[in-house]
């Protein structure tokens, strides 16, 4: 951190990766790639990323042929805002049994209490294991899903989402999904135009529609026919309207039932789902990009009234129309 920020009092959010033996260098590439992209006004970091392992400085192996040379040994942990745990191909005991080995429970041992805690693909086995998912929601990839479900009866899997938010606890499905993750973590803190300049930098969608369903193998359809493409683009330039199920089946020229089994298909969600997701991402972005009154946010998203999208985004956010702008309005006229 830079003198003038510290004389500023401004202190950058602190997230620490837990480089564990084993790790997969993408998925640990993850974090510092959408975390170090997010600047303020003033162009200062709003993110600080540090790797550390659970033994002191020195190297972890990869998966691959190679090994990473960590700076930090496991007392970094107690300095995090939030800790993100990659997968790992070598988690042991932890795999296995559902139970952490001295070293590593003696790692997280130094997690402070309120800590957000954030795992990618197999890296929710940690957290589990260590207790943080008991009695909550939780995804992992969907490979293992079920074997997840079996080692920590607790923790309440669902294996067709791309990650799960449950406020200080977040997991995500496999590998690629820890981008969803952390593109959404940054959304959460400063709002989605911050989230969609990480996105575009990085060249990846700002949010990816449904969940791992789509991701799963299944015996390919016939190429020949229809796929749902052009009645979601159809939709999308129509949110503000009133949209039937049939309407986006005649896109299509499917029935409503055909329509609606290959729309789930495709997307890992139903119709409705996702229109609700497109026009709760469209309130969103009207509410931190312009001067709409709620009134008439609501009526362009297509929820047609305030009380309705308070509904919604209460439902998908936790917070009211209001206190969305509120909070995200000064971060985007920043961004």
């Amino acid at each position: 951190m830079r003198s003038s920020d510290r004389a500023s009092g401004f202190r950058p959010h602190r997230v620490v990766v837990l480089a564990l033996d084993g790790l997969l260098p993408f998925e640990l590439g993850i974090p510092h790639r959408i975390f170090e992209r997010p600047k303020d006004a003033w162009g200062r970091h709003l993110y600080e990323v540090i790797t550390c392992s659970i033994r002191p400085p020195g190297p972890v192996q990869t998966d691959a042929d190679f090994a990473i040379q960590v700076g930090h040994g496991p007392e970094a942990l107690a300095t995090a805002d939030t800790v993100v745990v990659p997968a790992s191909y070598e988690l042991g005991p932890v795999f296995d049994e559902g139970v952490l080995t001295d070293e590593l429970a003696a790692a997280l041992a130094h997690i402070r209490p309120g800590t957000r805690l954030a795992a990618i693909c197999t890296g929710g086995y940690v957290l589990a294991a260590a207790g943080y998912l008991d009695g909550r929601p939780a995804t992992t990839h969907w490979a293992h899903a079920e074997h997840f479900q079996r080692t920590f009866p607790r923790v309440k899997v669902d294996a067709d989402v791309l990650f799960i938010d449950d406020g200080d606890v977040l997991t995500s499905a496999g590998v690629a999904a820890g981008i969803d993750l952390c593109l959404h973590i940054v959304r959460r803190d400063h709002g989605t135009a911050v989230a969609n300049n990480v996105a575009r930098s990085t060249v990846v969608p700002p949010h990816r529609d449904g969940g791992q369903a789509q991701y799963i193998h299944r015996p390919m359809p016939d190429p020949q026919l229809a796929t749902t493409t052009a009645a979601r683009a159809w939709a999308l330039g129509r949110l503000h309207e009133p949209i039937q199920l049939r309407d986006m089946a005649e896109q299509e020229s499917m029935s409503v039932r055909t329509f609606t089994r290959r729309f789930r298909e495709e997307v890992g969600v139903s119709p409705g789902q996702w229109l609700t997701q497109q026009r709760v991402e469209r309130a969103r972005h009207l509410l931190e990009s312009s001067d709409l009154s709620v009134d008439q946010v609501a009526r362009d998203a297509g929820f047609g009234t305030a009380q309705s999208m308070r509904q919604h985004l209460q439902a998908a956010l936790g917070v009211t129309p209001t206190a969305y702008r509120r909070t995200f309005r000064v971060t985007a006229k920043a961004a």
